[in-house]
C-alpha cells in the first residue's frame, strides 16, 4: 500500500503579460526545484493548472537553465506530467500540501481563481498545508476561509516584494501589487534582502519571497509533512 504524502503543485495558465505584447506564464525554476525536492523525499507530486494540459513557461525563466532545471527536464515522469497538467476543476481527492508556483501569469489568473479559492480553502480547513513562492502568494489573496476570514489574516507571510517588481519594471503592469494586497488582507508581510532566499512557515502556511526562495519553502513543506 502507498502511503506516500500527496503534494499537489499549481501553476498558472495566463500566458500575456498585462496589454504588454510579452509573453509570461509560471517560472520554470519554481517548479522544477521544488518538484526535485519534494518528489526525491518519496513524496507523491501531481502538477495542476486551471486549463490543464500543458502550462505556458515564462520564456525568461527557460534561459539559462539552472541544474534543477535541466534535471526537472531530463526527467521524464516530471515532463509528462507537465505536458499532461491536471485541470483544477477535474481534482479528485484530497492532498497533504498545496504548493502555488509563483509567475507573472499568477497575477491574473490564480488570484481570482474561484475553483482554487475553494481547493486551498477546503485543503487548509482539513489539514493540509498551503504553500506557495514568489508571485505564487497572489493567490492565497482572496482565499477566505468558511468563517469569513481571508486565509492569510494576521498571518506571516512573503511573496514578490514591492521593491522587487519595482526593480524589474513591471511595478505598473500587474494588476495589483502583490506585498500591498497581503497587508491590506491583515497579512504580517515580511521580506529578507532582494533576490535572496527568505522563507517564512506560520503554522499550515508556508510562503517564500522569490525565485531564489523556491527550494527553502520545499524544505519547510517537507519538515512540516514530517
Amino acid at each position: 500500500m502507498n502511503t506516500a504524502k500527496r503534494v499537489l503543485m499549481i501553476v498558472t495558465s495566463h500566458e500575456k503579460l498585462g496589454s504588454t505584447g510579452t509573453k509570461t506564464g509560471f517560472w520554470l525554476e519554481e517548479l522544477a526545484a521544488p518538484y526535485l525536492e519534494l518528489s526525491r523525499r518519496g513524496l507523491h507530486v501531481d502538477i495542476a493548472s486551471p486549463h490543464g494540459g500543458r502550462p505556458p513557461v515564462d520564456p525568461k525563466s527557460e534561459s539559462q537553465p539552472s541544474a534543477a532545471v535541466r534535471a526537472f527536464i531530463d526527467d521524464q515522469a516530471a515532463a509528462t506530467k507537465l505536458a499532461h497538467s491536471l485541470k483544477l476543476s477535474e481534482i479528485n481527492g484530497d492532498y497533504d500540501a498545496y504548493f502555488v508556483v509563483g509567475g507573472h501569469g499568477v497575477m491574473w489568473d490564480l488570484s481570482n481563481d474561484s475553483t482554487l479559492a475553494a481547493l486551498l480553502s477546503n485543503g487548509y480547513e482539513r489539514g493540509s498545508l498551503i504553500a506557495a513562492v514568489c508571485h505564487g502568494p497572489a493567490a492565497l489573496v482572496n482565499v477566505r476561509l468558511s468563517s469569513g476570514r481571508y486565509l492569510v489574516g494576521d498571518k506571516r507571510v512573503s511573496a514578490f516584494s514591492n521593491a522587487e517588481e519595482a526593480a524589474v519594471g513591471l511595478d505598473q503592469v500587474v494588476p495589483f501589487a502583490l506585498e500591498s494586497a497581503l497587508r491590506d488582507r491583515g497579512a504580517r508581510y515580511e521580506s529578507g534582502p532582494l533576490w535572496g532566499s527568505f522563507a517564512i512557515r506560520d503554522g499550515q502556511l508556508i510562503t517564500g519571497q522569490n525565485p531564489a526562495s523556491s527550494v527553502a519553502v520545499a524544505q519547510a513543506v517537507i519538515e512540516a509533512l514530517g
